[in-house]
């Protein structure tokens, strides 16, 4: 078994597929965002606001490099931003890894991510309806760094259930 790597943009459903992929390979599951906050020992919102984003990164690409050095191997849901800074896309793509892209249409991370917005820094300071358009420009800009992924599994209109299915068949490949 190799290192899973989930990416995708904040709201496609990492993190709730990591860890229902966890349960059923027998995984343990890494939430990046959950280590950075135990490192620090603040919340990523408190951690954006007092010491900035760039902070932030460093110190998301600091911990990132160390989990893909340790021998286990983990199933990871990465933050939204991880692959973008740092040339971490590049850390993950290797023998030791599979990265999985996990690709949700703006429309459906519009949908998912209306309602809580507010606890997300990058979005914190934005208009209802200028939700849509900073989604689409940011999917686009990272867009990149998404698609460097092994594999792309597409989630609009998908059970969770259905994702880690198909998560799980490419895994056996």
């Amino acid at each position: 078994m190799k290192k899973v790597i989930l990416i995708g943009y904040m709201g496609s459903g990492k993190s709730i597929i990591s860890k229902e992929l966890s349960k059923i390979k027998s995984i343990p599951c890494v939430e990046l965002d959950d280590l950075i906050a135990k490192n620090v020992g603040m919340s990523i919102n408190d951690i954006f606001f007092s010491k900035g984003e760039l902070y932030f990164r460093k110190i998301e690409h600091q911990l990132f490099s160390e989990i893909l050095k340790s021998p286990e191997n983990f199933i990871i849901s990465t933050g939204g931003g991880t692959p973008c800074y740092y040339d971490n896309y590049k850390l993950y793509n290797n023998e030791n890894c599979i990265s999985i892209y996990l690709k949700a249409s703006v429309e459906t991370l519009c949908d998912r991510l209306k309602n809580d917005f507010i606890n997300r820094p990058l979005m914190v300071n934005l208009q209802i309806e200028e939700i849509k358009e900073f989604i689409a420009k940011q999917l686009f800009e990272r867009s990149f760094y998404y698609n460097q992924a092994d594999k792309i599994v597409v989630v609009d209109n998908k059970s969770i259930q259905e994702i880690v299915y198909e998560i799980n068949e490419i895994l056996m490949q």
